[in-house]
C-alpha cells in the first residue's frame, strides 16, 4: 500500500534546521510534503516563492489544502516558477488557456491510469506542473506520486551501467492519438515529432540522476546496439532484449516504497517536479464526477 495523504494524515514535521518560511510536513520517507501557513490567494514575495522551488525539488512533490484560488490566481501563482505552456490536446480554460481542464463524469471515463511524467514528447518537457481539483467524488480519484530519482538510486549496478548512456525515444500520439481526430495524426506527427531523451537525465538544479522512461510516451530505446553487448543469434533476439529492458525499467515506478498516494478535497493543490518524479491518476470512480484545472511550467532540455 502506498503512504496516503488523507485529510487528517499524521505526518511528520521537518527539523526546524530546515528554516522554511512556512510549515513543512513530510509525507513519506522518499516522497511528498504538506504545506501549511500559506494562503495562495495572497501575492507572495521573492523569497516565499523560492522557498517553495525548493520545497517542490527536495520533496518531488508538495501538497496545499483549503487553497480556495480562482484560475486567474492559479495562473499567477504558477508563472512564478516559469513560463506557462498551452497543451496542444486538452481542453483549456476559457479565460486562461493555460489553464487545463481535466473533466470526469457519468459519460467520460479517464484514460490517465499509467505512470508517466508530463509531456516528455516535448523537446523542451515541463519543469512542473501545479494541478487544482474543482470537484471530486468523496472517495476514489486518489493520484499517486513516484521518485524516479529513489528509482533511479536503487537500481543494480550493472543495469546502471547499462542505460547510463541510452536514449529513449518519447511520442506524443500514442497516447494522444486516442483524443485528436484521426485526420490530424499527420500534421500533429509533423508538429510534434518524436523526442530523444537519456534515459538516466540530470537534474539541472541538485545534479541528482533520474530514471528517465515512462509507459505513457517512451516508445523505445534509439541507441541501444551501440551501448550495450551483442548476445543474440537472430535479429528479433537483439530487439527483444531492448523491450524487456524497457519494461524493466517502466516496472520500477510501480514499487509503493517510492510512492505517495494523495486523497483528494476540492481546493486541494498539488505542485511536483515533473523532471524528478512521475504520476498515476487512479480511475477507479466512474461514473462519479472529478474535475481539475492544472497549469504546466516549461522546463529544461534534458541531458
Amino acid at each position: 500500500m502506498q503512504a496516503t495523504v488523507q485529510p487528517s494524515s499524521t505526518v511528520h514535521t521537518e527539523a526546524a534546521s530546515e528554516r522554511w518560511p512556512f510549515s513543512v510536513a513530510r509525507c513519506t520517507p522518499t516522497i511528498g510534503a504538506e504545506i501549511s501557513g500559506i494562503d495562495l490567494r495572497e501575492p507572495l514575495d521573492d523569497a516565499t516563492c523560492n522557498a517553495l522551488r525548493r520545497a517542490v525539488v527536495k520533496h518531488k512533490v508538495i501538497f496545499f489544502r483549503d487553497q480556495n484560488i480562482t484560475p486567474a490566481q492559479h495562473v499567477a501563482f504558477a508563472r512564478r516558477f516559469g513560463e506557462l505552456e498551452i497543451h496542444p490536446a486538452f481542453p483549456h480554460h476559457p479565460e486562461h488557456p493555460e489553464l487545463v481542464l481535466l473533466g470526469r463524469n457519468d459519460t467520460k471515463r479517464g484514460r490517465e491510469n499509467l505512470y508517466h511524467s508530463d509531456v516528455s514528447w516535448r523537446d523542451v518537457p515541463s519543469m512542473g506542473s501545479i494541478l487544482r481539483c474543482v470537484q471530486c467524488p468523496d472517495v476514489g480519484g486518489d493520484t499517486i506520486w513516484i521518485n524516479m530519482v529513489a528509482a533511479y538510486e536503487n537500481l543494480p549496478d550493472e543495469i546502471k551501467s547499462l542505460i547510463g548512456k541510452l536514449k529513449a525515444a518519447h511520442e506524443f500520439l500514442p497516447l494522444f492519438g486516442i483524443v485528436v481526430p484521426e485526420e490530424q495524426h499527420d500534421e500533429m506527427r509533423k508538429k510534434y515529432p518524436p523526442a530523444l531523451h537519456p534515459v538516466v537525465r540530470t537534474h539541472p538544479e541538485t545534479g541528482e540522476k533520474i530514471l528517465y522512461v515512462n509507459e505513457a510516451f517512451t516508445t523505445h530505446i534509439t541507441n541501444y546496439g551501440h551501448h550495450t553487448v551483442p548476445r543474440y543469434r537472430f535479429g528479433f533476439d537483439f530487439k527483444l532484449a531492448e523491450m524487456e529492458l524497457l519494461q524493466y525499467l517502466f516496472r520500477q515506478a510501480q514499487a509503493p516504497e517510492y510512492q505517495v498516494r494523495l486523497r483528494w478535497q476540492p481546493n486541494t493543490i498539488a505542485f511536483w517536479d515533473n523532471r524528478s518524479c512521475q504520476h498515476y491518476a487512479v480511475q477507479d470512480y466512474f461514473p462519479a464526477v472529478r474535475h481539475m484545472m492544472r497549469a504546466t511550467i516549461i522546463g529544461d532540455r534534458p541531458f
